[in-house]
């Protein structure tokens, strides 16, 4: 089985690892961590790259320390496990990277913040688009939230 597990910088991301530990035999089970640092705009000027963000040069690093720490996680739990920091739109490059043209996920494993009213609206669900959108079965790990 081959399980890519979409991170963040939140509570929920730990969460997320450990249901996957907890929830599937590490011989038969391959993991891709992935996190995708979001630029302020995503739309770019037409000459330039989509992928080109210079303002986000500083946050690469940090991100690439994040998956690492769950790629220890999953790897002492005995995952063969691969990772992956991505810059742009979390809702699309998530479903890409899972899509049987990218790396043929058979399920997408992501954390949902559990947001609701003004600040879903304003803030938008990466956990929602991503199961609406994705070509295979998506598992979304919720915990309890202090109001």
């Amino acid at each position: 089985m081959k399980i890519l597990l979409a991170i963040d910088d939140s509570q929920f991301s730990e969460a997320v690892v450990q249901a996957v530990i907890a929830q599937f035999d590490p011989a038969r089970t391959e993991v891709r961590v992935i996190h995708v640092i979001e630029p302020i705009s995503v739309s770019a000027p037409p000459q330039m790259d989509p992928q080109y963000f210079p303002e986000l040069r500083e946050q690469v690093k940090g991100a690439q320390e994040l998956v690492e720490r769950a790629a220890h996680m999953l790897r002492e739990a005995g995952f063969q496990v691969s990772t992956t920091v991505e810059k742009g739109d979390a809702r699309s490059l998530i479903v890409d990277q899972a899509a049987p043209a990218a790396w043929n996920a058979d399920l997408i494993v992501l954390g949902s913040h559990g947001r609701k009213g003004l600040k879903r609206f304003l803030l938008g669900s990466v956990s929602e688009a991503v199961a609406r959108h994705a070509s295979c079965s998506v598992e979304i790990v919720k915990i309890p939230v202090a109001s």
